[in-house]
């Protein structure tokens, strides 16, 4: 008796599996480029040594304002590596032709937004443990000995990372061109980081730049990342007097899925036709 074939069925890749395939590609190509990595890893750690040793006698009690500014400067490591090389490198890819040719593979729109997150998510890690280990070595800045802490910082980076890729994929498309991708995303990158409390305490900003910060994910990250690298005593100089953890979770959070609906409504496989 002949046993009859039955066909089979073929399950195409989930959004998901070709995304983390997507993010592996990313990486390849990234750690290919090795002033891309250096640039990446080294610039945050740089500009915190420069302002640190600068403003490092300044500062809240015992605590100085280069330990301050090492907490708060994760924020501005994330923003460099998610928000502006995110948006830079998908406005070039877009120029170059780069996108168009993957809308013809299986990867959607979905799955390279996942890719571009892998991608960010192992750059950060790396480039917070190098700024944690300049202010530790350099500004004597004490790690959490509480698990708790360690738990904080964990949620805070996965927000902050998701947040900021997503809206650099988005802020790609302001860009008309490849070349003038940095210098549009740096312009808001800036101001958002000097009225953030980055860089200046919050208590020194104008209380009309305090409320439109609050309503951007910077300020919130700066001060999650603050809550956990910096003694609990430090809280009374925030704006409300306390870390206020839930607002950062419910911000960023809120900010992740503003940044998932602007990415899917104006996301652009081409460049815009002239005319």
């Amino acid at each position: 008796m002949t046993a009859i074939a039955l066909p089979t069925t073929t399950t195409l890749p989930s959004t998901l599996g070709n995304g983390l395939t997507r993010g592996a590609a990313e990486l390849r190509m990234f750690f290919r480029s090795r002033e891309a990595v250096l640039f990446t890893f080294s610039f945050p750690a740089i500009v915190l040594v420069l302002l640190g040793s600068i403003f490092n006698k300044g500062g809240h009690g015992d605590t100085p304002m280069s330990q301050v500014l090492a907490a708060s400067m994760i924020a501005s490591g994330i923003l460099s590596t998610a928000f502006i090389s995110v948006g830079v490198g998908i406005a070039a890819d877009r120029e170059d032709g780069t996108l168009k040719r993957l809308r013809g593979t299986p990867i959607t729109a979905g799955a390279y937004f996942i890719g571009k997150i892998v991608l960010v998510a192992v750059a950060t890690l790396a480039e917070v443990v190098l700024m944690l280990a300049v202010g530790v070595v350099a500004f004597d800045l004490k790690l959490p000995s509480d698990p708790a802490k360690w738990l904080t910082l964990a949620w805070i980076l996965v927000l902050s990372v998701v947040a900021c890729t997503l809206l650099g994929v988005a802020a790609s498309g302001l860009a008309k061109s490849g070349r003038s991708s940095a210098a549009v995303l740096n312009l808001p990158v800036i101001a958002l980081q000097f009225t953030s409390g980055v860089y200046v305490a919050m208590s020194a900003l104008p209380s009309a730049m305090v409320r439109v910060a609050a309503f951007f994910p910077v300020r919130w990250m700066a001060q999650g990342f603050r809550s956990v690298f910096l003694p609990d005593g430090l809280a009374a100089e925030e704006v409300a007097g306390s870390w206020e953890l839930g607002r950062v979770a419910l911000v960023l959070g809120a900010w992740c899925v503003v940044g998932l609906v602007l990415c899917l409504t104006t996301f652009r496989w081409t460049e815009r036709r002239a005319g």
